[in-house]
Parts: C-alpha cells; sequence; structure tokens
C-alpha cells in the first residue's frame, strides 16, 4: 500500500501518462494533500481554544469538521490505492471498462472531498480570526 501512496503522491510529476481524466484526479489529489498539515495545525488551535474558552461549542464543531476532512481524504486514498496500479496511476495503462467507472466515481469522490477540506479549513480559520 505504500508504494501506491508514493505513486499517488508522485503521479502528477510523471509526463508519460496519457489519460488526462487520471490526470486531473491526480492533480485535485497533489492540490488538497499538502492541506493535510494546514488540517494538523488548526485542530491545535482549535484544542487550545477549547480548553480555554467555557463556551466552545463552535470550536468543538470546527474540529470535528475538520477531522472528518481529514480522514476523509485518508480513506479516499487507501480506496483509490486499492482500485488502481501503479502503472494506471503513473503511466497511462489502459483501464478496463470498469475501471474507467471506477475512474469516474473517484473524480466525483475527489471533487466533493476538495471542497469538504477547503470548507472545513475556511470555517475553521474564520472562527480563530474572529476569536
Amino acid at each position: 500500500m505504500l508504494s501506491v501512496l508514493i505513486a499517488v503522491a508522485y503521479s502528477c510529476k510523471d509526463q508519460n501518462n496519457d489519460n488526462s481524466q487520471m490526470k486531473n484526479v491526480m492533480a485535485i489529489h497533489d492540490e488538497v494533500m499538502p492541506k493535510m498539515g494546514t488540517i494538523g495545525k488548526l485542530v491545535s488551535q482549535l484544542d487550545e481554544k477549547i480548553t480555554n474558552d467555557a463556551s466552545s461549542d463552535d470550536y468543538v464543531a470546527a474540529r470535528e469538521e475538520l477531522k472528518v476532512a481529514h480522514k476523509a481524504m485518508m480513506d479516499w486514498m487507501k480506496g483509490f490505492g486499492d482500485r488502481f496500479d501503479g502503472d494506471e496511476i503513473l503511466n497511462g495503462k489502459a483501464l478496463t471498462e470498469e475501471k474507467q467507472k471506477w475512474l469516474d466515481e473517484e473524480e466525483s469522490k475527489v471533487k466533493a472531498l476538495k471542497d469538504q477540506i477547503n470548507s472545513s479549513i475556511g470555517q475553521a480559520e474564520e472562527l480563530l480570526k474572529d476569536n
């Protein structure tokens, strides 16, 4: 599994991948993956606010949204790695009809995941900025 995750992480850098849909999916992954660190930092900041603030319901809710988004990213990567091999991800290996349907599903999932991650980060940052 680690090799698949490494392949996923570096897939956008491979110029031999002719599958534009796979490239698009991987580009979205590569765009949001670095935000996992931002999520971790925001969770820590919210933890501090929760500890120091008696009325912390908003902070708790924002922290949970971040954790859900982080878990969704990890789950998506595992599921994606289980469905596609390194040659399909990195080298543009032709997909079977079934795998093409899977790629369509994964593209929808990763777009929704991007929105979820960006939304949870935005909400947390806004909450922390205001308080």
